[in-house]
């Protein structure tokens, strides 16, 4: 699997104070809580660090130190890390960083004016706000230092970007979705990235604007935006509304890029507490209104196959799906996936073939092949299958009958237990095996030019390892997706993020299937014996029983 080049670093948290962000003594420049001054962007967390200034007498390796753990401060443009620096010292603390275990630092001295820092890398972030779980291992951070006239030593050389202990870099720095559209401009499509909270509507706007997709993603989302067209450094944002300007290039965009360009940006900049934007050209504001995009979410109640049929289970009743039910009575079914029209479904039959019924009462094989996991059905009715033991052979069958060989799909994996496609269509995640551990994947899907039929899939990335055995795979909302796995002793469910840090936890025992649910528990599972689970706080909760099959929905009809 590619893995981004080299990144950043240095510095980091393992902070003197931790203080809440409306209390004296705080930087005038640093993050604000939400309902103060009009000028202030809002997104600020709900903490900020102080780090320590460099104390009298320290020593290289305490210098060091100090500069790394004040990397958690990000106010004023990490200006108490400068403090750590001598004069005219060159330093970036926006090349990225480097996300570790503070307790496992290994400072040591090289000679007497060199150190070298040994971090444990768990992640790292780039300079464009992407995250990239680390496969283990040490990072080795060099550092030149000089003694000052006044006897003090000071850092003359440091890696650009900083260091953030796992603990305290989800307070340093927050996700924000930048979106961009699906090949066919129906669906919004988000890409984590993780930034400073501070100036944090200009990070956004920069990283849509002026700077490129996520490598993985490129080929299967689009922007509105010409590549000519750029955003100032600034972004002024009062009352909740924020000013965009864009380069003169701008003012000859047609009216449907510049609502496109409108929606883009109204949607990124909400994660930051952003109502409305201005799009401007020079002082000239650029009329646009958004653009009507589809929506991805699913219906509360589970969608089940039990004795008495296939529908969502409300309570003791049955609600049928017209068309679908009927088709779907006296199917064998072991695994279901509905489209978001609900005009058809993707089925794993229990003797194994995977099969498209339709709404109309067809039933058409898919594949035929050994050992196949669940299929998976897309927006565009195109239903993908693999066999677990040759997760190279990714194949994707169209509404129309025809069949597709994907290429460039899994490279590397020798084994797969789950694929299942977002519901947006752009993207494909999986649980795979590869090298003899277990791990959830992603990829874009790269369509031809009918903007259906997909060729191939993109370079993956790594989202996170997985302990265990992979059991089951299901997108819970457009950025997470839940995995279910087994080991000796217990069932684990990971929520993971899509370029972020997973959130594990233990599940029930003997659950065998998983999918997405509603607004008030994004989870369900379904045990060998039937049981529904939902996760409600901290604990599972049975709802019903008797469920021979649970579904999972790609969407809702518009």
């Amino acid at each position: 699997m590619r893995r981004r080049r080299g990144i950043l670093i240095s510095a980091l948290a393992a902070l003197s104070a931790i203080v809440l962000s409306a209390c004296a003594g705080l930087p005038s420049s640093g993050p604000v809580n939400e309902g103060l001054s009009a000028n202030e962007e809002g997104g600020a967390p709900d903490l900020s660090f102080i780090p320590d200034r460099p104390q009298p007498g320290a020593t290289p390796e305490e210098i060091v130190e100090g500069f790394i753990r004040a990397g958690s401060g990000p106010a004023g443009g990490w200006s108490r890390a400068f403090e750590f620096l001598a004069p005219g010292t060159e330093w970036n603390p926006n090349a990225g960083v480097i996300i570790d275990v503070s307790s496992e630092r290994d400072p040591s001295a090289v000679d007497s004016d060199s150190v070298t820092m040994t971090v444990a890398t768990v992640a790292t972030v780039d300079d464009r706000g992407a995250y990239e779980p680390s496969e283990g291992g040490t990072t080795p951070l060099p550092f030149e230092l000089a003694l000052q006239s006044d006897g003090e030593w000071r850092i003359t050389d440091a890696p650009d970007g900083i260091v953030l202990d796992r603990d305290v870099f989800t307070s340093v720095f927050r996700k924000y979705s930048l979106m961009y559209f699906d090949p066919t401009w129906t669906y919004l499509v988000p890409d984590v990235r993780w930034f400073a909270t501070t100036n944090i509507a200009t990070r956004i706007t920069d990283a849509l604007v002026n700077k490129p997709r996520s490598e993985w993603l490129a080929e299967s989302v689009g922007t509105a935006f010409p590549d000519e067209v750029t955003a100032s450094p600034a972004v002024p944002v009062a009352s909740g509304r924020a000013e965009v300007t864009l380069s003169n290039e701008a003012g000859g965009v047609d009216q449907t890029a510049l609502n496109r360009m409108q929606t883009q940006l109204e949607a990124s900049l909400a994660g930051a507490g952003i109502t409305s934007v201005d799009m401007l050209v020079g002082n000239a504001s650029l009329s646009a209104e958004t653009v009507i995009t589809r929506r991805t979410t699913v219906t509360g109640p589970p969608l089940v196959q039990i004795e008495q049929g296939f529908g969502f289970l409300v309570g003791d009743d049955l609600s049928s799906i017209p068309g679908l039910s009927e088709a779907m009575d006296g199917v064998p079914a072991a695994a279901v996936q509905v489209s978001p029209n609900r005009d058809a479904a993707a089925v794993r039959l229990t003797e194994g073939t995977s099969v498209r019924v339709g709404a109309d009462g067809s039933l058409a094989e898919v594949d035929s092949r050994a050992d196949l996991v669940d299929p998976s059905i897309d927006p565009q009715g195109v239903i993908w299958s693999v066999p677990r033991s040759n997760p190279q052979s990714v194949i994707a069958r169209l509404p129309d009958g025809r069949v597709i060989q994907i290429a460039e799909a899994w490279p590397d994996a020798t084994h797969i237990d789950a694929m299942v496609v977002s519901r947006d269509g752009a993207r494909i995640a999986a649980l795979v095996t590869s090298g003899g551990r277990t791990a959830v994947w992603i990829a874009g899907v790269v369509r031809g030019p009918d903007m259906m039929a997909p060729t191939r899939l993109s370079d993956p990335i790594l989202l996170g390892a997985v302990v265990g055995t992979g059991v089951g795979l299901a997108w819970l909302d457009d950025t997470t997706v839940g995995v279910l796995s087994s080991d000796a002793e217990s069932t684990l469910v990971l929520e993971q993020l899509i370029g972020g840090p997973g959130a594990p936890a233990a599940g029930p025992d003997g659950v065998t299937s998983i999918a997405g649910g509603s607004n008030i528990s994004s989870v369900r599972l379904r045990g060998a014996d039937g049981k529904i689970y939902v996760k409600r706080g901290a604990n599972w909760q049975e709802t019903v029983s008797d469920v021979l099959v649970l579904a999972t929905q790609q969407g809702m009809p518009e």
